[in-house]
């Protein structure tokens, strides 16, 4: 094989009349015959077949040139490249021909053959990228022939390639010498289509290592590539659309994410049922004929600025008959092309089956809009449908590239469609299940907080960010006898629904054993009761249980301006921060109790005596956990924030919740802030009952004298009677020692205490009876009355409403 292709070319001199007139030594060691063997001989004897005579081929010289056997001298064949070279003297006259015979398993020759006709683009260039060689595939792709390359530089043929990553390497092959290998995209001269191609490059090196060129070749992988890229779109949809339960904000990342790689416009349409989280219309709720009408919620475009934040819907309509409006009605995607085969034109397709009409889902309308006008070259409509209801309609549009939308472009936009419908109705649900949550809860919290002078108070709900469900945190400010006034905050386990609806029962029943007036410990165990009563309603007798969690935790404090005795109990709820007038944080020697719900051990009230004008902060832990920080920083920074100097206690409340919360907190948070008042000493006044009937006409009268003094000349009449029937009562049925006061405050409160725990009740007197009617005139002449009970004893009360100042 070795000698074969070290074989010698043979140089044969033919005249006009296809004699040989000359013989290399070449043809000797080529074919065996000397000089003197085949000159004067006719040229077609060196061939094992003779040609058949005629006018065009009378002689090898004259014919065509290619593969031909030639005879050698011992009789064998040798298959041979046979090259014509004419012969012409000084005077233009022809004096034959040369000929060229190589044979064909050298290696130049086979070679210069596989190069010419390999599939793949092929190009040698110069160190200063001028063009040596290129086969006929790279010819069809530059869209030049090889003459006209020849010698040219590539960067001034073709300038729109310069400084381009392909010209890039290929110097810096040439400069470095090391192989490099990449994909360029671009788009063939007289194509619409952008090509993706593989290409490698490497140098050529002489017999001294020395760099003479740098060769190439690249093959097309547009199919490979661009299905690379759609499952790029893909999987960039996977992480990109419906990361947020927000329907806008989902509109906006479909809109967002095949652009530019897939289109260069992309508008989002909904329906505003959709957008208020309600049930889109039914297919048949607009008559044929009617315009639809819409909401661009989400619009992309790759030249605009378009990429903004969820904010204000446009509304948008869409004609009868329009593009968008019959992709509705019928539920089937529509493509729209630069051009109509019917008016004469072409689809302007590009290259593989994908691009064929014919090729295309059957019954896939492909039409001829208006979309040229519109300076766009491909539309594709699709509808906006998830669990089979319509929620409005996609366009992937094209204006900045020629190419024509495929089927596998259809496929891809619908699966994006497909999986944002889905994403926008699970966004549509929540957001439905959560305003109904929210406005539960909020219909479940005190609108107006109760009128009372013991303490100013103020408050914050807020619930969690878009990505979280309504949890359960609730506040409450509950007027008590005495002048006394509840604070009161809870959080319920879970979010949603489930949980507004525990806040709901929770505070009912907490306002309810207030109304009791039970001690904060003994309201907490009542409550603990409950919420395990609650849990055993909720369970399931199938096998099915319900979602949520049961628990809870509460904070119950009562306040008492006459004592300025504060009084409070935990149900693993945080402890309140108590801030003196003086700023300093006043220390709580209280320890929470266990949440509610566990059931079987105790809680314990903590009694404190607060200055006047003490700031009592009570909160849920939303207000203060954070992923950065633990909670006694969070508590630390809360209490930096209650020491900032505010005009009221509504500007404390948002200076905290500014302060606390972030917009990505995932928890609700609920905020109660109160500023003790101590009631005037001259507005309380007590006397100490003995045990004997005829004290009452001076407890009577000593009381009228303490109203009159008060400048409650009016009120006199019914505290009269209502001291009178209270201190004759507690003489005859309770125990001593007892006791009378009076408290002046938004109501004059008359209160009778006694060591008996016996409660007094209403009852209906008969005609003759001669009593079992005293406090039925104390309900009917007073405001409100009842009775607590203290470590002991009880006391009864009643309260008359004053005239306003």
């Amino acid at each position: 094989m070795a000698a074969k292709q070290d074989a010698p070319t043979a140089a044969v001199v033919v005249d006009p009349d296809g004699m040989v007139s000359g013989w290399s030594e070449g043809g000797r060691l080529l074919l065996g015959w000397t000089a003197e063997e085949t000159v004067g001989r006719p040229v077609t004897d060196l061939l094992a077949d003779r040609p058949p005579d005629s006018p065009e081929n009378h002689g090898i010289g004259s014919g065509p040139t290619g593969v031909v056997a030639l005879r050698h001298r011992d009789g064998s064949t040798v298959d041979a490249v046979l090259k014509a070279h004419p012969l012409r003297g000084a005077d233009g006259r022809a004096l034959g021909h040369v000929l060229s015979a190589q044979p064909w398993g050298r290696r130049p020759v086979i070679a210069d053959r596989a190069f010419e006709q390999c599939p793949f683009a092929l190009g040698v260039y110069d160190p200063e990228l001028r063009f040596l060689w290129v086969n006929a595939s790279a010819c069809r792709v530059m869209a030049h022939s090889e003459e006209q390359v020849l010698g040219e530089k590539y960067r001034e043929l073709f300038p729109e390639l310069d400084d381009m990553a392909y010209t890039d390497k290929l110097s810096e092959v040439a400069r470095t010498g090391r192989p490099a290998r990449l994909i360029t995209v671009f788009r063939p001269l007289g194509s619409n289509y952008a090509n993706a191609w593989a290409t490698s490059m490497w140098p050529v090196r002489d017999a001294e290592g020395r760099i003479r060129a740098v060769a190439n070749w690249g093959f097309d992988m547009s199919a490979e590539y661009w299905a690379r890229q759609r499952l790029l779109i893909l999987n960039e949809a996977s992480g990109g659309i419906g990361r947020t339960l927000d329907v806008l904000g989902t509109a906006q990342e479909l809109a967002r994410t095949p652009v530019p790689g897939f289109a260069d416009l992309v508008t989002v349409d909904l329906f505003d049922e959709v957008l208020r989280g309600e049930e889109p219309p039914s297919a048949t709720a607009s008559a044929p004929g009617e315009t639809i009408a819409l909401s661009r919620a989400a619009r992309h475009s790759a030249k605009e600025d378009t990429d903004r934040a969820p904010g204000p819907t446009t509304p948008v309509s869409h004609a009868p008959g329009s593009v968008a409006a019959r992709c509705m009605a019928t539920g089937r995607s529509t493509v729209e092309l630069a051009s109509d085969p019917g008016q004469g034109g072409e689809w302007a397709f590009g290259p593989g089956l994908a691009a064929d009409p014919a090729h295309w889902p059957p019954g896939t309308p492909l039409i001829d809009g208006s979309i040229a006008a519109d300076g766009l070259t491909g539309r594709i409509t699709v509808p906006l449908r998830a669990r089979g209801a319509l929620l409005g309609v996609v366009a992937f549009s094209r204006r900045d590239r020629p190419e024509a939308f495929t089927a596998d472009d259809l496929i891809l936009a619908e699966e994006l469609t497909a999986k944002a419908a889905v994403a926008i109705d699970n966004a549509r649900r929540y957001s439905r299940e959560r305003t109904t949550a929210l406005t539960l809860q909020r219909s479940l919290l005190p609108q107006v907080l109760p009128n009372q002078e013991a303490v100013e108070v103020a408050s914050r709900y807020l619930p969690g960010g878009t990505g979280a469900e309504v949890g359960g945190d609730w506040f409450d400010v509950v007027p008590l006898s005495g002048a006394r006034v509840a604070l009161v905050v809870g959080d319920v386990v879970g979010h949603g629904l489930h949980a507004s609806a525990s806040m709901g029962r929770l505070r009912t029943a907490v306002r309810t054993l207030a109304d009791v007036d039970l001690p904060p410990d003994e309201l907490l165990t009542h409550l603990d009761d409950l919420v395990l009563h609650l849990a055993d309603d909720l369970r399931s007798a199938g096998h099915f249980q319900p979602t949520g969690e049961s628990g809870a935790t509460c904070l119950y404090t009562v306040y008492d301006p006459v004592s300025r005795r504060f009084t409070l109990a935990s149900a693993g709820h945080p402890l309140p921060l108590v801030i003196s007038p003086d700023g300093t944080r006043t220390p709580v020697p209280a320890q929470p109790g266990p949440p509610l719900g566990i059931g079987g051990l105790p809680f314990e009230a903590t009694e404190l005596e607060l200055p006047e004008g003490s700031l009592l902060a009570l909160y849920t832990n939303g207000l203060v956990e954070s992923r950065e920080r633990d909670v006694d920083q969070r508590i630390a920074e809360l209490q930096g924030v209650l020491n900032h100097s505010a005009t009221s206690l509504e500007a404390l409340c948002d200076t905290v919740t500014d302060a606390m919360l972030t917009e990505r907190r995932t928890d609700d948070a609920a905020l109660l802030l109160a500023r003790t008042h101590a009631l005037d000493p001259d507005h309380v006044a007590v006397w100490d009952v003995e045990p004997d009937p005829a004290q009452v006409p001076r407890i009577r009268k000593s009381a009228i004298e303490q109203v009159d003094a008060w400048g409650l000349e009016e009120a006199s009449f019914i505290t009269e009677l209502v001291v009178s029937e209270l201190v004759t009562n507690a003489i005859r049925y309770g125990e001593p020692p007892i006791r009378l006061r009076l408290i002046r405050d938004t109501s004059l409160i008359c209160e009778v205490s006694d060591a008996s725990n016996t409660s007094p009740h209403l009852r209906r007197a008969r005609l003759f009876d001669e009593g079992g009617r005293g406090l039925l005139l104390v309900a009917q002449l007073t405001q409100g009355w009842g009775t607590r009970h203290t470590t002991h004893g009880k006391t009864i009360w009643c309260a008359q409403a004053l005239p306003l100042p």
